[in-house]
C-alpha cells in the first residue's frame, strides 16, 4: 500500500470514527488488535467517558468475534512480574470522568477468536453498563497501532 493510500485510509477512518453514545456514556477511539494473524486471542481498547451525573460501571462485553470475552487488567505479583487477570466486578466509570482501556492496563480480552482480527476490518461489540445499559460499538481492527497512539495522544485519562 502506498504512503498516499495509507494516509487517505487513516484520514477516512479518523473522520468516520465517531464516538458511540448511550445514556450518558461516550465511547471514544476504540480499536482491537491481535498479536499475530494466527493468534487465538486479541484485545479491544477505548476511552469511556461518563457524561452523566451518576457513577456507572462497565460490567460485561459481548461479541461474535470471540467465544469468550472478559474484562482484564494487569497486576504486579510482588516479584516484579505483571500478570493479566479478569476483573469480575467490572470497571467503574465515575460521573463526569473518563477511564482509558489501554495496552498494559485495563482492557477487553477476546479469547477463542472466531476468525482472524484482520487489519482494517471492524468487529461489532456490545458494552454492558450497570446503569446506562447496552452500547453497540463498531470497533476497527488496528494491528499496526503503536502503544499510546490514538486520539488522546497517549495521555492517561484514567480516573479511577
Amino acid at each position: 500500500m502506498s504512503y498516499r493510500t495509507r494516509a487517505l485510509a487513516v484520514a477516512t477512518a479518523t473522520l468516520f470514527a465517531l464516538p458511540a453514545f448511550a445514556d450518558g456514556i461516550m465511547v471514544m477511539d476504540p480499536y482491537a488488535r491481535a498479536a499475530s494473524p494466527a493468534a487465538k486471542s486479541g484485545a479491544a481498547f477505548m476511552t469511556l467517558h461518563n457524561m452523566s451525573q451518576q457513577d456507572d460501571r462497565l460490567i460485561a462485553v459481548r461479541t461474535d468475534a470471540a467465544k469468550r470475552v472478559e474484562l482484564h487488567t494487569h497486576k504486579e505479583t510482588g516479584d516484579g512480574i505483571m500478570q493479566m487477570m479478569e476483573v469480575e466486578d467490572g470497571f467503574p466509570v465515575a460521573a463526569g470522568e473518563m477511564i482509558q482501556l489501554k495496552r498494559g492496563g485495563e482492557h477487553v480480552m477476546l479469547m477463542g477468536l472466531t476468525g482472524p482480527l484482520e487489519q482494517g476490518a471492524d468487529i461489532s461489540v456490545t458494552l454492558v453498563f450497570e446503569t446506562a445499559g447496552e452500547v453497540e460499538v463498531s470497533i476497527p481492527v488496528d494491528n499496526e497501532r503503536a502503544p499510546g497512539a490514538g486520539a488522546h495522544g497517549g495521555h492517561d485519562n484514567k480516573s479511577n
